[in-house]
């Protein structure tokens, strides 16, 4: 009987070194699974050949998105500014980074970017997706951190390094590879699953002020024949994605009002002198307020600009200057409603909600 009470407490031993032994020597590999893009309708994107989306890399991003190391005093990530439920947006005319200091520009919306070929920011500045996603780190305006402190900080914990590992085959952190990441994670946001989407499919129908907002937003600007004239939205703002892969000046100032250079400060060239990047008008309902400088709080405001408040400049847009040369669109309030009813129609609630998106802690 004494030899058996002996020889429990030896197995028992036994069994947990075992265990400790199999848990401390689990090996964390390299895991090249694609990431599966989904896109609905939308025509296919154009990825970057030498980043493929895997669902490890993808992760990470994630993971680095949602992650408050990357900044100064451990408070803020990407997703501060960058909120799912906003469009992956701010709600601010101007963020607030660690040191209470705000932006010069209205936060862009994060979704579609591999649906975009000119560049990011405002103002174009940063030539690739993965040059984008490191830039706020070292702002001083924004997360005001160093890219070594912040490898250091993941480099400390497991967590990162195994999935650094899973991502890329190693643990060692560098700003190549979270840049990489990070691009992944940017380019799997997506959104095509919109009321409008549904009713090009098909699905449903639109509303009578929805559809007249329609026609009003892809209707050319005519003033000879005022009857057929329309809003002409889809000059700046057409295709899929609508947007149109460029630079422009839409009237917000006259020359000697210009607070903010825009495509100018990058290219040095004059002719870019208040031109910034046309955004996306997709889930545009849910990312006020508007302009790079967020001067217009609500849709209506931005109808109302291109209606009869549209300045003359020497970098206007040649289509606008038409319409500021003949008074405006000449839109009834009817009209102002039918178009911003349209552009609600935009909003994608799949997207909103997706879980893949979500902050993975």
């Amino acid at each position: 009987m004494k030899k058996l009470i002996y020889i429990l407490p030896l197995f028992f031993v036994l069994i947990l070194s075992c265990a400790e032994e199999n848990e401390s020597t689990v090996i964390v590999e390299i895991d090249e699974t694609p990431y599966v893009l989904e896109y609905g309708n939308l025509p296919e994107p154009d990825l970057p050949a030498d980043n493929a989306l895997t669902k490890q890399g993808v992760q990470l991003g994630r993971m680095l998105f949602y992650e408050k190391m990357l900044s100064k005093d451990n408070s803020q990530s990407c997703a501060s500014c960058h909120n799912q439920s906003d469009g992956f947006s701010d709600t601010l005319q101007f963020s607030v980074g660690v040191e209470m200091k705000e932006g010069k520009r209205q936060a862009m919306s994060i979704f579609n970017m591999g649906w975009h070929s000119n560049e990011f920011f405002w103002d174009g500045r940063a030539e690739l997706l993965r040059d984008q996603s490191l830039l706020p780190i070292e702002d001083p305006l924004e997360m005001n951190e160093t890219i070594e402190n912040v490898i250091d900080k993941l480099s400390g914990q497991p967590l990162y390094t195994d999935q650094f590992t899973r991502a890329f085959g190693s643990e060692e952190i560098t700003a190549e590879k979270m840049s990489l990441a990070m691009e992944q994670f940017m380019l799997s946001i997506v959104s095509y699953d919109s009321k409008y989407d549904k009713y090009l499919a098909g699905e449903l129908q639109l509303s009578e002020s929805e559809e007249r907002g329609r026609i009003l937003f892809e209707t050319e600007y005519n003033p000879f024949f005022p009857e057929m004239s329309g809003a002409d939205c889809a000059h700046c703002h057409g295709g899929a994605n609508f947007e149109n892969d460029q630079y422009m000046n839409n009237g917000l100032d006259a020359d000697a009002d210009f607070a903010d250079l825009g495509r100018e400060e990058v290219t040095g060239d004059l002719s870019d002198k208040a031109k910034f990047k046309t955004p996306s008008l997709r889930n545009i309902a849910l990312t006020p307020p508007y302009m790079h400088d967020g001067r217009f709080q609500t849709l209506e405001e931005v109808v109302e600009h291109y209606d009869l408040h549209i300045k003359q400049s020497t970098t206007l847009d040649p289509a606008l200057v038409q319409v500021a040369d003949n008074g405006g669109l000449n839109l009834s309030e009817q009209d102002k409603m039918d178009l911003v009813n349209f552009l609600k129609t935009l909003t994608d609630y799949t997207f909103l909600n997706n879980p893949e998106y979500s902050d993975p802690f």
